[in-house]
């Protein structure tokens, strides 16, 4: 094989990388595109990997999901389906796991809309089967789970902590950690458990620095001057008259 052949074959080679079209989590994303429109991304996935039968479904961000990553919803009898996407989590991860996380949950959208499967939590054969396909068509890394454990707790802040047996047992060691200030009680679904198997009593422990201050302090400066200031206003509404009723035949 001559060397002007070897030549020919190492220069098609490159230019096959060269033009070969980008996967859709190439990390040269992350610089070319790192703020990516949502919906947009949506649109060209439903086409490319979900025969476009996911064109009824909404797709938006939620800034208050702090727990996981994204969820496919369904509302109604009529069938309406709806993928939020974790704005707080998902900003703190790379786009890549963006793009995962739709897919995963465009996976879901599609069982509900071709199977009516409404198991939220369900990531049987049929889920596996499209989460393989897809990873094996664009180099994706889709998972049955995406729950970003450490983003999740940078917005944990409200702590609460058993006196019973449980704080001595694992996982929790007696541990409630939650994003709201909602103390744990009956309305949790563990809740008649914990108190059969341990009794204790939750006692809070730890909260956001200056957590419930800023709303009272603001008030108390908003409130003071007004009120300083229609005092003055009134002490001086009766000078006046008082001056005019001493001297009514002044200047």
């Amino acid at each position: 094989m001559d060397e002007d052949f070897l030549l020919a074959l190492r220069l098609q080679e490159q230019f096959d990388q060269e033009t070969r079209p980008l996967s859709i989590v190439d990390a040269s994303w992350e610089m070319l595109d790192p703020n990516p429109d949502a919906r947009a991304m949506f649109l060209q996935f439903n086409d490319k990997f979900f025969w476009g039968k996911l064109s009824g479904v909404e797709v938006k961000w939620s800034p208050r999901m702090t727990l996981c990553a994204g969820v496919c919803s369904y509302e109604g009898r009529g069938g309406l389906c709806s993928v939020r996407l974790s704005e707080p989590l998902l900003k703190l991860r790379p786009r890549k796991d963006l793009v995962q996380t739709l897919l995963h949950e465009m996976i879901h959208a599609l069982l509900f809309v071709t199977q009516n499967n409404r198991d939220r939590d369900g990531h049987g054969p049929e889920f596996c089967n499209h989460m393989n396909r897809i990873n094996q068509a664009s180099g994706t890394n889709i998972t049955i789970y995406h729950s970003f454990h450490d983003e999740v707790d940078v917005y944990r802040q409200h702590w609460w902590r058993c006196n019973g047996p449980c704080q001595n047992h694992r996982p929790f060691f007696g541990y409630v950690k939650r994003a709201m200030n909602r103390p744990p009680s009956a309305r949790d679904p563990w809740w008649a458990e914990h108190q059969r198997t341990c009794g204790g009593t939750y006692t809070k422990i730890k909260e956001p620095e200056n957590y419930g201050k800023t709303g009272k302090s603001d008030k108390k400066k908003d409130k003071n001057p007004s009120y300083e200031s229609s005092k003055n206003s009134n002490f001086t509404i009766y000078c006046t008259l008082l001056f005019f009723w001493l001297f009514p035949y002044c200047g």
